[in-house]
């Protein structure tokens, strides 16, 4: 009796270290299957989000071609330098909310400028930019070499009444065909809602069509003032 009851402890011993090792071997064979589950849940993160980037990157980028492509049609037939002016603007404002537009175009030693404000006001009015924009600065902005912000145009000379500036935010963009500028385009509005990085791209991607359209007007101009 006693042989056998120790065989019996032994054999229950046994299969009890059979058991557990089994439990072992099953939460081990989980928390590697979890490991795999997490690594593909973030895989599919990842994935789902260059997705929906690359979508929205799509629809940016559609959007824009879009507003050049419109721009476009709008200019091509157009040959007064006014019309030319206003339809830009036209375009731009209806592209960018609240958005005024002024052009300032070399002239000799001297430059042009024609606004087209927005009609909701910036706190700035039009006739200050002949006070802010000297003969120099209108050059220097015309001939740099990419968009120019204010921090760039402060660096350049900008100057004025900084309680009048500071309600705006604004850009200037250089009007450049084949490394020569007719001058540059200002885009500005109310300081309280900066021109973001997409409207900004917006404006640039329609500055070689329209610098060739202003270049080509101008010559046209001259060409029937000349006769």
């Amino acid at each position: 009796m006693l042989l056998e009851s120790l065989s019996e402890g032994a054999l229950s011993r046994s299969e009890s270290g059979l058991e557990n090792q089994r439990h072992k071997r099953l939460r081990l064979y989980l928390r590697k299957l979890n490991k795999v589950r997490r690594a593909q849940a973030k895989k599919i993160d990842i994935l789902c989000n260059d997705i929906i980037t690359a979508q929205r990157d799509f629809i940016t980028r559609l959007q824009m071609l879009s507003f050049v492509v419109d721009f476009y049609e709008v200019v091509v037939g157009l040959t007064d330098l006014t019309a030319i002016l206003r339809a830009t603007a036209q375009a731009i404002q209806s592209a960018i909310s609240d958005a005024s537009v002024g052009f300032f175009l070399l002239d000799g030693h001297n430059f042009q400028i024609h606004i087209f404000e927005s009609e909701k006001p910036v706190g700035i009015d039009a006739g200050q930019f002949g006070e802010i924009f000297t003969a120099e600065l209108v050059r220097n902005v015309s001939n740099f070499y990419k968009l120019c912000l204010a921090e760039d145009m402060f660096t350049m000379g900008l100057q004025g009444n900084l309680s009048v500036l500071n309600k705006v935010t604004f850009a200037g963009v250089p009007l450049s065909q084949g490394g020569n500028s007719v001058g540059f385009m200002l885009v500005y509005r109310s300081a309280q809602k900066e021109l973001s990085a997409d409207e900004l791209n917006k404006i640039t991607a329609i500055i070689p069509g329209l610098s060739r359209a202003i270049r080509s007007a101008q010559v046209l101009s001259n060409s029937a003032e000349s006769k």
